[in-house]
């Protein structure tokens, strides 16, 4: 989640939305508990830890209708790192910059592999500027299989292909 982006900005802006932001590092996470506590947020926690070890984890997998991401990896790895946490039917939509639709291509078939079906990429311009952003839609339509994701590591070096 880094700073909390997107999550944190969802949770303001839709109150309802019972949110979950996990990230790898401790300094992070005390800092998102920190805004949360100032901005008086509810029914929104953290976790300290690595995407690929709370996949595992059945109070966490296939357990969220959305799931988002920011631009930290390429396709097939963020899928990895966040389709098992998505229930059938639910969506992952992560935001990613630069030229996308190479890469899309490239990680069809590892979203495929891990329960998802592309339907949609939503290319825009941040307000302001010329830098292009995309949001890819992506349907989980089947549960990942039990071995994805794979141990710490192994999804950044070696994307399913």
């Amino acid at each position: 989640t880094g700073a909390g982006f997107p999550g944190l900005p969802l949770k303001i802006a839709f109150p309802h939305l019972k949110v979950t932001l996990l990230d790898s590092l401790n300094k992070r996470i005390k800092f998102l508990n920190a805004v949360i506590e100032e901005l008086g947020l509810e029914d929104i926690h953290t976790i300290h830890g690595r995407a690929e070890d709370y996949a595992k984890d059945a109070a966490y997998r296939e357990q969220y209708d959305l799931c988002v991401s920011r631009a930290v990896a390429n396709l097939a790895t963020l899928s990895e790192y966040c389709l098992p946490y998505v229930k059938v039917d639910g969506m992952f939509v992560p935001y990613k910059s630069g030229e996308i639709d190479e890469e899309v291509k490239e990680s069809s078939k590892a979203v495929k592999i891990l329960g998802g079906k592309i339907e949609d990429v939503v290319k825009f311009e941040l307000p302001g500027t010329d830098i292009g952003r995309s949001f890819v839609k992506i349907h989980k339509v089947k549960n990942t299989a039990k071995k994805y994701p794979r141990k710490a590591g192994m999804p950044s070096k070696e994307p399913i292909r």
